[in-house]
């Protein structure tokens, strides 16, 4: 069991009580209960571990309310890591209650590609029965109610064809100046294909020889943060396998993905160290160095900022910034997509870029939906403020839960990916 390799009370232990993590964390901002706070949280969870908690319905309801979005290991004083201990509780709860059908149905498809692009093409041909476009193209509204959806409720976009599907394994250069893979990343293969095909646009333009392995499967995250450790240890070995095969013929392999980049750079090895899977460690931290999220290596490793400066269209439309969880807490990446993104857009900050969206997962998009709406709602209003036409992130999560709450909330602008908006100005 995973309370018996992370140490749950030494967790407990150490939480001094301050209270600096509460103002920041994601859901006691929209249900302000001490339960549903970090120190609420690891004091349960302490209590858990010590047998004088029941893991029964009511703490899995509570353990599973968290966003995981990391403002409270940010803020701690002592550096407290809430949200593993929160992840391998869940773990606990998937082997004490199970994972519900849905879940299980999605997971499996994300292990198996074919089964998921037949999956996903069968949606897309059947997709106008039960769904109608945004009329500003942001994704699709359902018709009417359905389990845990209700009518008009925005869901992502659907693709005719994945990326990964459209495009030949190698695209070659004359004259190639750098070799990088793509690790694409489920929403950006299926639903916001022109995420990739604007990273594709973008390497050609700096002359970049580009390979797409075809082989790749889902870093694993969605089923991470719901506890499916069998899902989980499937998708790493695969993966790091397939890496293993064509990684060193390569500068970098690129995601263009704060969840997918955060997930394979950082929970990997988290998740190895906590489920008996050490032998994989060092296979991991072998192909780290060059794995990177793509804003961050086009920034640092490539020529295009400058190329934006001197041939890139300039755009009056305004663009402000919304910080993934996963790519400033986790990663520390914030400043290099607003550089290249100033180089051809007016950029005004939001009020707070850096309070989370309320993606929150799997659990939450589906069984907890009315706490992501919740958490929405503060956000949308700081984008609102800006009077941005676009707010931009490098996370299709992100995408999915501001384009949904956007809607909702009757706001026009609209979400891009800063690579989409970097590759338009290169159009010139």
């Amino acid at each position: 069991m995973s309370k018996n390799i992370f140490d749950f009370t030494s967790v407990s232990d150490e939480c001094i009580k301050c209270g600096k993590c509460i103002p920041v964390c994601t859901i006691h901002q929209i249900n302000p209960d001490e339960v549903t706070s970090p120190r609420g949280f690891i004091d349960l969870l302490g209590a858990y571990k010590r047998g004088d908690l029941e893991l029964d319905k009511n703490a899995k309801n509570i353990f599973e309310s968290c966003f995981l979005c990391t403002n409270c290991v940010d803020v701690c004083p002592n550096s407290l890591a809430t949200d593993m201990v929160i992840e391998e509780v869940r773990a606990d709860i998937a082997d004490k209650y199970g994972i519900s059908w849905f879940k299980r149905v999605f997971f499996w498809l994300l292990k198996y590609r074919f089964v998921m692009d037949i999956a996903m093409k069968l949606g897309y041909s059947v997709r106008t029965c039960i769904l109608s476009e945004d009329i500003q193209g942001r994704g699709l509204k359902a018709r009417f109610s359905l389990p845990m959806i209700k009518k008009g409720r925005l869901l992502p976009s659907m693709a005719s064809k994945s990326f990964l599907n459209s495009y030949p394994e190698h695209i070659t250069s004359s004259k190639p100046k750098q070799k990088v893979a793509i690790f694409i990343g489920c929403l950006a293969n299926y639903n916001y294909t022109t995420i990739g095909d604007s990273l594709v646009e973008i390497l050609q333009a700096l002359e970049i020889e580009i390979f797409i392995p075809k082989d790749q499967l889902c870093c694993g995250a969605p089923a991470y943060f719901t506890g499916d450790v069998g899902s989980v240890e499937y998708l790493i070995e695969k993966n790091v396998a397939y890496f293993e095969t064509f990684i060193d013929e390569y500068d970098a392999m690129i995601i263009p993905e704060a969840t997918c980049s955060a997930m394979i750079k950082h929970d990997w090895i988290t998740f190895c160290k906590n489920h008996s899977k050490s032998e994989l460690i060092p296979r991991i931290e072998k192909l780290l160095p060059k794995i990177h999220m793509a804003t961050d290596w086009l920034y640092k490793n490539s020529e295009l900022k400058s190329l934006l400066a001197k041939k890139g269209k300039r755009f009056d439309s305004v663009v402000t910034y919304h910080d993934p969880c996963h790519a400033r807490k986790v990663q520390g990446i914030y400043k290099e997509p607003r550089e290249l993104l100033a180089q051809n857009y007016p950029l005004v900050e939001m009020s707070d870029s850096n309070r989370c969206c309320g993606f929150g997962g799997v659990t939450m998009q589906s069984e907890k939906f009315k706490f992501a709406e919740l958490a929405g709602k503060p956000k949308v209003a700081m984008i609102r403020d800006t009077g941005a036409t676009y707010v931009s992130a490098e996370c299709s999560a992100c995408r999915v839960q501001l384009s949904e709450a956007m809607h909702s909330a009757g706001v026009e602008t609209i979400f891009k990916n800063p690579l989409e908006l970097i590759a338009e100005a290169l159009k010139g």
